[in-house]
């Protein structure tokens, strides 16, 4: 559904989005994850027409957003930053004024478009009355109108209450079940990894990944953790194992909770067809072996790791 290939952009001389590329395909939700300040919102006011690239090219749907952007865009419904609304005048009010900009789009398309967004009870309010997540609602509504099959939103979560970011959780989920394609910004890596199918972290301008977020996070590795009777003999034990490393305090990051649970857990990684041998020679060693854990990593200790690897 969509495709960027190798988009750059230079502003006043300096290179701020690096061959960026990545595709969208039909029916997923696609995060786009990476800190403030990474590039985020360049690339997507690219993706749209808004500022054009220094180099590279977009199709969405197959046509070429720089060469023939009408046809292109016809397929997208898009909310970069914060939905713009006017709080004067009522939901209703306000559907009908971006309506009025597209074809074939009457009153029956907003009624059902806020049906879906689930406003029916209160389109007829003045906008300024709303809480953000209902701002939120309707400005995906307002792009849902010309019945896009690519959906682009840009840190849709921001300011959401735990519960309201769940309900928008669900609503793009829902969407994604009737078949369209959503484009999701963030930095919100819990959300992503809640959310998405696929995701592509950036960071500087540049895309450091791409791919299902079990692959990122198998691509990270885990975290073997052991307990033992005797500390100091199981480590002991441990430190002899060549397939098998260390790790201090600062060369993880696993949850404080997680570690809170297991008292005098000494961190490895190490790969799970050894973990049965290294079990016996502890135990043949007179070691007891309290517990061995497996614990995997969070798509934000990969996104911390990348990012501050690449971090300029």
């Amino acid at each position: 559904m969509l495709s960027v290939k190798g988009l750059k952009k230079k502003i006043r001389g300096n290179w701020i989005i690096h061959d960026v590329a990545f595709d969208v395909k039909a029916g997923e939700i696609f995060g786009f994850l990476g800190p403030n300040g990474s590039g985020k919102t360049t690339t997507i006011r690219m993706l749209v027409d808004l500022i054009k690239p220094s180099a590279g090219e977009v199709l969405i749907g197959g046509c070429n957003v720089q060469k023939d952007p009408e046809q292109a865009l016809r397929h997208v419904g898009c909310i970069v930053e914060n939905p713009e609304l006017y709080p004067y005048l009522t939901g209703w009010e306000n559907m009908e004024h971006f309506a009025r900009m597209l074809p074939d789009v009457g009153p029956d398309r907003i009624a059902e478009v806020v049906d879906i967004v689930r406003m029916t009870d209160r389109i007829h309010d003045k906008v300024r009355t709303y809480s953000l997540g209902m701002r939120q609602r309707l400005g995906i509504g307002q792009a849902l109108l010309g019945r896009p099959k690519l959906l682009i939103l840009d840190e849709p979560t921001n300011g959401l209450d735990p519960k309201g970011i769940k309900e928008l959780r669900a609503f793009i989920r829902s969407l994604a079940q009737q078949g369209m394609s959503l484009f999701i910004s963030s930095h919100l890596l819990s959300e992503i990894q809640l959310m998405c199918d696929r995701v592509a972290i950036i960071n500087g301008g540049r895309v450091l990944a791409v791919g299902t977020v079990n692959e990122l996070l198998e691509q990270a590795g885990s975290y073997v953790l052991w307990q033992f009777d005797d500390p100091a003999a199981g480590r002991r034990i441990l430190e002899r194992q060549p397939q098998l490393r260390m790790l201090n305090e600062d060369g993880h990051r696993i949850d404080e909770g997680v570690l809170a649970g297991i008292p005098g857990a000494i961190v490895t990684t190490v790969p799970a067809r050894s973990i049965p041998g290294i079990v016996k020679e502890l135990a043949f060693s007179g070691v007891g072996v309290l517990s061995v854990q497996t614990v995997a990593p969070t798509l934000e200790e990969l996104f911390l790791t990348m990012t501050e690897g690449n971090a300029k």
